[in-house]
Order: C-alpha cells, then structure tokens, then sequence
C-alpha cells in the first residue's frame, strides 16, 4: 500500500490537529522540542540521561492523546457484539485474571492504567512502532499512573508519570528525564493475538470496553497504509540500521542483557522456531492465521492476517520440549500434546500443562534497533 504517504498521512495530521484543537485539554499546543521551555510541565529536566534534543514532538500536547485511566471491562459475549474475532488484542494474564485489549481502542489512548489480579499495571501501544508493551507500575512500592507526554523519541513515544512528571521511553520502560531517571519498569508476560484464540483460552477473561468516557472511532485505523514492509518510519531522526528493511516486523527476545530479533518474515513461515539464548531454551510460536494487523486497512476488522504470537520456555519437568505445528495447533514431539498460542496444552498427555511465557515485542525493525543497536538478528540456517 502506498496510501499513507498521501491521503493517510493528511489524516494522521488532521488527526494529532484535531485532539490538540478540538478537546478540552490543558496545554493542548504541541510542543516542538523539550530543549525549548515547556510550559505545563513540572519536570526535572535537569536530570536527564539523553540529550533533550533527541526529543520531537508528535503533534500533540500533554494529555492530548488521553491515557485511560478508569477502565471498564465487558464479558467475551458483550464484546462479541462489536469486536471482530480476528482483531488483534494484547492479552495479559496476571494473578488468575485474563484480560483483552484490544488495539482498535489502544491506537486511540496508546496507555491503560488498570489492576490486574491486585497487580497495577500500564498497557501501552505506540502505533508508530507496533510496540505493545505490558509493565507493572509499581516503583519502589507505590503504583504510578501513566499518561500519553506528546513526545516521541526515535518515533517511540515518551509516556509520563503523574507523580514526578518524569518522561519514560516506551521501548525501554526507563526513565529518560526528570527524578526517576534510570528507574525501569518490570515487563510483564503479553502477547498480541486474535479475539477468537483469546476467548477460545480465557473462557472467563475480560475485554476492555469502548465505553471509554472519550468519543474516539474506535474500529478505524487512523494509520491507514502503515504496516507496509515499503513504507518508510514517520516522525523518526536518526541512521537506520541496514540489516533488515525498516518496517519488517520482528519479534524480540531480551534475555541476560542479550537481544535478539526473529523477523516475522521467518517466524510466520516457520511457525516454531527452537533457540537459545544465554544458555535460556526459547520457543516462538507463530500462527499462520489469527489475529490481522491493527495499521493496515482503515477498517481494522477487515486488514490482511498476520498471525498470533506467543514466546515460551519449553521445558516441562525440566525436560525441553521440541515443537512442530499442526493445523492450528502445536504439538510437542515427545507426548504428541496439542499446545494453543498461548502455552497450554489443550489434548494429550499433557493436557491442562502450560509453558512459562517469556516478555518478548513485536516491533518494527527500524524501532527496535534504533534502542537496542546490538541486536543479534536470527537467521535461517538451512
């Protein structure tokens, strides 16, 4: 597709312009450069770890782009009515709870604070880098709340804590500048796949309801176009790595301080891949069907399929599992048990099992190497 680059890239101005011009939002002006005065904001600046001319801003005020503070959740059957089963959704499973949320009300709010069995937790999605990221949100004990800055970095959006002000790099879950810079969230285990195979899992999980208190067109991409292996990164200064094209997708794995990216141009044609990384077994799981991309067609219930994803340790018992797929399902060569994306074992000896999920991304390249450029990129050996 080729659309973004004209008509949709008119939209995504009008867009940013209508939520800084249109709302009700204290310092709704975009805000140029952080090295200018920044008026509205308490921040430390002072403190720092990145030079504030790194920072640009993305169209937006403080706030203009409203994190979602009071989240109200519907049962799978409520959401039916409304969310095609193939939209894709984060799916985060904390403390015996399940909860869905899905990208056609992210792309809208970009961060959820929400509590997820008795765990706060902040689920953010930057749509300029297809970065779905679960943290907890606890810091040295106490629960921050989250909001949207305006600001990108490297076209990754800076998030904001209510309590400091301090400014936060989505990527990383750290702190850039203001007092807590250098602190780190924890990351938690979530996965972007289909509302069919979140239901199909989590008979009795949650999906964030449209009633958001906002008035948003939740179901269109605003980005129509975006997720184009040809396309080029919007808002991004910088030198792009040459290893991959830079909106190839990834799936990334951090483990030990290690990075390593698996391009889905593999893992999709692969379905399994077995790897290890400082010396952890991983597998990756990849649907061939699932869940469709959230930044391809302006309806985002009819964009083209890519896939569920899921990264896992295969051990049980302390024996590594090794995994083939079948149909929709995987099966692991030593009991011949039938696995879903997310981990547990739906038949055969194995049943009711589940494999430890791994914190892992699914980014776009130029993102994810732009913040971690000594990423080892996993290739196919034949």
């Amino acid at each position: 597709m080729k659309s973004f680059r004209g008509s949709a890239l008119f939209s995504k101005i009008i867009l940013l312009l209508g939520f800084a011009l249109s709302l009700s939002i204290p310092n709704g002006e975009a805000i140029a450069t952080s090295s200018q005065n920044q008026s509205g904001w308490s921040t430390n600046q002072k403190k720092r770890s990145i030079d504030l001319s790194e920072i640009m801003s993305g169209g937006v005020g403080k706030d203009g782009i409203p994190a979602i503070n009071e989240p109200r959740f519907e049962t799978l059957d409520e959401a039916k009515r409304w969310l095609n089963k193939q939209e894709p959704v984060i799916a985060l499973a904390v403390g015996g709870e399940a909860r869905a949320y899905p990208l056609q009300i992210l792309i809208w709010h970009e961060i959820v604070n929400d509590v997820v069995g008795k765990t706060p937790v902040a689920v953010t999605f930057c749509p300029l880098c297809y970065s779905a990221i679960a943290f907890d949100r606890t810091i040295d004990g106490r629960a921050h709340t989250f909001g949207v800055s305006g600001m990108l970095r490297k076209s990754d959006m800076v998030m904001y804590d209510r309590e400091t002000e301090s400014w936060w790099q989505q990527m990383l879950g750290e702190a850039i500048v203001g007092d807590l810079t250098g602190k780190k969230l924890a990351q938690l285990p979530a996965q972007i796949i289909s509302f069919e195979r979140f239901s199909e899992t989590y008979q009795h999980g949650r999906v964030l309801s449209r009633e958001t208190g906002h008035r948003r067109d939740y179901g269109r991409n605003p980005y129509t176009g975006y997720d184009d292996i040809n396309q080029k990164p919007f808002l991004f200064r910088g030198k792009l790595d040459d290893r991959l094209p830079p909106m190839e997708k990834l799936v990334t794995v951090t483990i030990k301080k290690t990075d390593k990216a698996y391009p889905h141009s593999q893992t999709r044609k692969l379905n399994v891949i077995h790897d290890e990384i400082s010396g952890q077994p991983i597998v990756i799981f990849h649907t061939a069907d699932g869940a469709v991309s959230a930044l391809d067609n302006k309806d985002i219930g009819s964009s083209r399929q890519v896939g569920d994803i899921g990264v896992f340790d295969p051990r049980v018992e302390g024996k590594v599992l090794r995994f083939k797929y079948r149909g929709t399902k995987f099966v692991d060569e030593e009991t011949g048990s039938e696995w879903d994306i997310t981990g547990q074992a739906m038949a055969g000896k194995l049943k009711g099992r589940k494999l430890t999920p791994l914190t892992h991304g699914h980014e776009f390249a130029f993102a994810w190497l732009a913040f971690k450029p000594n990423t080892v990129i996993w290739r196919n050996k034949p």
